[in-house]
């Protein structure tokens, strides 16, 4: 075997290992049903947002841009309906990496909000591509009991 391929073969083994130690405990199953209930609506309306981001960036259409990744900053539905007994059970079951990549993730929406706000397509695009990945490595790493095939 040539020493490119045992590189290789070397590399790739040792990625899907990183990608298995890096991967989490589904966080939805340890939720009580009324806050996984409000994660599930408050992804459907992230997901909805982004599916309009989508199509407003490819018609040029910056103030929907701008609503809508607003929107998605703004909607922290756990935050705004969760009972304080709800936030702490909440807190309890997901791990602090998880709250770091939602705040993250909310960071990134307003960035991309502005960005549309100051009609810059470039970066909004940029943006989007980072969004979309930021929810990919969190379902992957919180949600593969939903989305297993992004393991």
């Amino acid at each position: 075997m040539r020493p490119s391929s045992i590189l290789f073969l070397t590399l790739t083994l040792l990625a899907l290992v990183g990608a298995t130690a890096n991967a989490a405990e589904p966080v939805g199953p340890k939720l009580p049903p009324q806050v996984r209930s409000l994660l599930v609506q408050e992804m459907n309306a992230i997901l909805d947002a982004s599916e309009a981001i989508l199509g407003a960036i490819v018609r040029g259409q910056d103030d929907v841009v701008a609503t809508k990744a607003q929107a998605i900053h703004d909607s922290f539905v756990l935050r705004q309906e969760m009972t304080a007994e709800n936030r702490k059970a909440f807190m309890e079951a997901v791990p602090p990496s998880f709250v770091k990549r939602d705040r993250a993730f909310h960071r990134l929406t307003a960035e991309l909000a502005a960005a549309a706000r100051e009609e810059n397509r470039v970066r909004q695009r940029r943006l989007y591509a980072e969004m979309i990945e930021a929810c990919t490595a969190c379902h992957s790493r919180y949600a593969s009991d939903r989305f297993p095939r992004l393991q």
